[in-house]
Parts: C-alpha cells; structure tokens; sequence
C-alpha cells in the first residue's frame, strides 16, 4: 500500500483535533509533522514526527506529497500557492480563500501542475447531515420544496482568537460557519439561481458579523441558512419538508466534542448517535402517514481523508474539489453583496 507522507501548517485546534488524529489512523498516511511557530506540542502527541521551523523546511522536503494548509483564512491564498508551485498536494481548510478570485487561481493552478486540492468540508461526514442527505435522497419526502439549515450556539462572550473577532476582510460568522453551510446546501440541492442575505452584529462589543440569514432561490423550493451565538434553546438544526412528508434532526454529531476530550478515532465504531437525537421522520408508507423516529447514520471524518488518499493514489476527484470550494466563495461574496444593498442577487 502506498504511504502518502504528509504535513499540518499548524497544530493548534484544528491541527491537533481535526486532522492529525485522522491522518495517523489511515494507513495510507504517514504523519510527517507540523510547523510550529511558538508552541512545540506536535511530538508529544506524535512521538517521533517534526517540529518543523518554517514553511520551507516543509516545502524543501521532498518526501512529502501532501500538505495540510490549516492556518487562519487570511493566509490560505499564499501558503496554497507555495505548496502547489513547490509540487505538492494540498488540503485546504475551510474558509478555501478571502476571494472567489483567488480560489480559482488556486484551483487553475492545480489542474496545470496536474495536483490534488481538496477543500476539508469535513462537516459532509457529520452525522446529522449524512442522516439528512439519506433521508431527502430516499425520495420519502416528495419533492422538496422548503428547507431550513442552522448553526446556532450560545457562545455571548466574544472569541479570544483575534483572527476571528478583528475586523478583517477574512473575519465574521459568514467566512467561519458560512462555508460549511453553504457547502452542504450546495453538495444537496445544487446552485441556486438567486440569493437575499442578512448579515448583522448581535453580541455586545462584537466588531464583526456574529449573525447571517442566507436565503437560496431555485424554481421548485427554496433553502434557509441561519447562523448566530445568541441561541440558548435550539431549534432543530435541520428541517425539511417535501410535498410528502417532513424530517426534522438536531445537530447532534458528536466526533468534535469526542475529540477535544482527547479521544482517538477508530474506523469501526467512530461515531455514532445516541438514539435521543434520532430525527422525526412524518411521512407516509403505503399511503398512510406516519410519524417515526429516524436512526441516524454514523458519522466519520476519516471518510474524507479516504477520499484524498483515493484522489491521489488512484486520480479520482477530491472528495470535495477546488471547483465546488469556488461555488461557496462566490456565494459568500453574493451573500454580502446582497446584505449591502439589501436586495435579491442574481447569480
């Protein structure tokens, strides 16, 4: 079996929680290590991988092939760029870039070197989506006709990341928890053909957009996104209604709050529901209605680490491709077009 030798850019949060642990189960990587700045954390989790001092420590090794950009959105465009020109492939974290521009100079730049760039959507392997994308798929619903997605939390004090809470053309709820929205509104129901968005500051002493409503118009349904930290009893995070039945489902996947305990995944039983958080399926069988909870599915991020690895060994598509990271950065870019002048965009 091929080993795929791979390198973080950082290893605070993201590094240590979302992307070490998944890299170091599959058995087609190899940890290389992560540049770290500041802090050398990486070998005590990790003995025997590097702590490498620079960017190009990490480029000028040849025997690494992938490249995990996971530093603050600001920088993406430039260490992507470096990566991809020094020969290497890369991951990308969300948001993919500051511009949809840029993404798309990233993603021109792969196709001519003939590289992998991936953009980490991990939230597609979420349980609760997965269950979600089950269930509409199944064709149980009808044709969908309304749908509403939410990312809310109750998180009052302001972040004490100064990436995500000072004013900057990288910074707001949008660019942070806009991406994994928009990518699954995107990975279900396709492009829309207009958007009307909402931006707003809601947290006292908060310097940027701690508050988005995206409305996404297509000609037989229409599909609501709704972010903010002011919510301290939840709705159902996802709802769903066909001409034939509903489905409502909690935000329940539970492999981040696993993994900021210190747990490591495993491939076989990581990482399931607990029935509690089953979604409410009403629809009808055999015409007669019913109203039933619905097993959820299990959710993993190694699948996406599965997906670059096939990528690269076997030239199949990213598991979430550069072309599908630009989609989202133009719909973010619309989005705030059309929360400064308050009407509809067409796209």
């Amino acid at each position: 079996m091929r080993t795929i030798k791979t390198a973080l850019l950082s290893y605070g949060m993201s590094g240590s929680v979302f992307h070490a642990p998944f890299i170091d189960l599959h058995t087609g990587f190899e940890l290389a290590g992560s540049w770290e700045r500041s802090k050398k954390l990486i070998q005590q989790d990790y003995p025997g991988v590097a702590s490498y001092p620079s960017l190009d420590a990490i480029l000028e090794d040849e025997s690494i092939e992938l490249v995990i950009v996971n530093t603050p959105t600001g920088t993406h465009y430039d260490f992507t760029r470096q990566v991809l020109e020094a020969g290497k492939h890369a991951v990308v974290e969300k948001a993919f870039t500051i511009t949809a521009d840029e993404a798309m100079e990233l993603e021109a730049l792969a196709k001519e070197r003939g590289l992998k760039l991936a953009v980490f959507q991990n939230r597609r392997w979420d349980s609760d989506f997965k269950t979600v994308k089950k269930i509409v798929e199944s064709g149980i619903l009808g044709e969908i006709v309304e749908v509403t997605f939410s990312y809310e939390a109750y998180l009052p004090k302001l972040n004490t990341k100064a990436h995500l809470e000072e004013p900057s053309p990288a910074a707001g709820l949008i660019r942070d928890r806009g991406p994994h929205m928009i990518d699954q509104a995107l990975f279900l129901f396709g492009y829309p053909k207009a958007l009307f968005a909402d931006l707003a500051i809601m947290r006292t002493g908060s310097k940027v957009n701690d508050y988005f409503e995206l409305l996404f118009y297509y000609d037989d349904k229409r599909v609501r996104l709704k972010g903010g930290f002011l919510a301290r009893e939840m709705a159902p995070s996802y709802i769903v209604h066909g001409k034939a039945g509903s489905f409502l489902k909690s935000r329940a996947d539970r492999q981040e709050e696993r993994l900021l305990a210190g747990e490591k995944p495993n491939a076989e039983t990581w990482c399931e529901e607990p029935e509690s958080e089953w979604g409410v399926l009403h629809a009808e069988r055999d015409d007669k209605a019913f109203r039933e909870r619905a097993p959820s599915e299990k959710g993993n991020y190694l699948d996406f680490y599965e997906g670059v690895y096939q990528a690269i060994v076997s030239d199949l598509p990213e598991p979430v491709t550069a072309a599908e990271g630009v989609q989202t950065m133009k719909l973010i870019e619309a989005a705030i077009e059309s929360a400064n002048s308050g009407g509809v965009v067409k796209l």
